[in-house]
């Protein structure tokens, strides 16, 4: 795949400060394409969740703003738009740590996402049946409290629950935290399958840069709040300095992308 060319998703050169005076992104660009797999990579503190939030509109709880730049979905400008807006336009996000209400049952987790939906009983009923065909364990445990199911499980359980909501973007934060790695192969799996049968499009930010680069079309590499590289998943993965800083490849000692020369950043990004 190449870069995306008729975006469901464009992110303009966004800055985003905290409590008015931490700039945490420094002019971030990206974009998803209708019907692709992209993901954000970079360390922990890259500004990969902020990125996230930044979309998902979710900062202002956490005393965020984006202060410069744009965000365009399906072409409009969505910067301003309130989350409970942007779920209803199609864009859900997964928080990272699951977040599952604890107390409630795994079926009635996956009906909290629901609640946008018009219909009826039987609109929501076909769309759990839907769920329950990609999380078929999900299905066994149905009736168990959320907080009581395995951690997987409850990985499940939050992408489910976003489905309800019948998503065309997706953003997944670090699927892969806590998981055995059966589990997390297991759940990009799933993802796949979503994104291929269901045409849902994803943008999973995500430290594990090996599964991600292996499910994902393209992907940006994040470094202190900038991106410093991006390309078609599968030339980041075969990229030698990838290799180095985030496949646990090679050793001649260095430290960060900003001590390689010739890594390939957009003029853009710099303005």
């Amino acid at each position: 795949m190449s870069a995306p060319s008729n975006p469901l998703l464009k992110v303009n050169n966004i800055e985003v400060i905290y409590d008015h005076v931490i700039l945490v992104l420094k002019g971030v660009s990206l974009e998803v394409e209708k019907g692709s797999i992209v993901s954000i990579l970079g360390a922990n503190g890259a500004g990969k969740t902020t990125t996230l939030k930044a979309i998902s509109n979710l900062l202002r709880s956490e005393r965020g703003e984006v202060t410069k730049g744009s965000i365009e979905y399906n072409g409009a400008d969505i910067t301003a738009k309130s989350p409970a807006d942007l779920v209803m336009d199609g864009v859900v996000q997964v928080m990272e740590g699951r977040h599952c209400f604890e107390h409630l049952t795994v079926e009635e987790n996956l009906l909290t996402g629901a609640y946008t939906r018009k219909g009826g009983r039987s609109v929501v009923n076909a769309e759990l049946e839907k769920v329950y065909h990609y999380f078929p364990r999900l299905k066994e445990r149905r009736n168990s409290q959320a907080g009581y199911v395995s951690g997987g499980e409850q990985q499940m359980v939050a992408v489910g629950r976003a489905l309800m909501a019948k998503p065309s973007l997706i953003l997944l934060d670090e699927p892969s935290m806590g998981l055995a790695p059966q589990l997390v192969e297991e759940i990009f799996e799933i993802v796949r399958r979503l994104n291929v049968e269901t045409g849902v499009s994803f943008l999973v930010a995500e430290q594990n840069a090996t599964i991600a680069l292996k499910y994902a079309h393209y992907g940006y590499i994040l470094e202190n709040g900038r991106v410093v590289m991006d390309g078609d998943a599968t030339d980041l993965a075969n990229n030698e300095d990838v290799k180095e800083f985030y496949l646990g490849l090679g050793g001649d000692g260095r430290k960060s992308f900003r001590d390689v020369k010739h890594y390939r950043r957009r003029k853009r990004w710099l303005a």
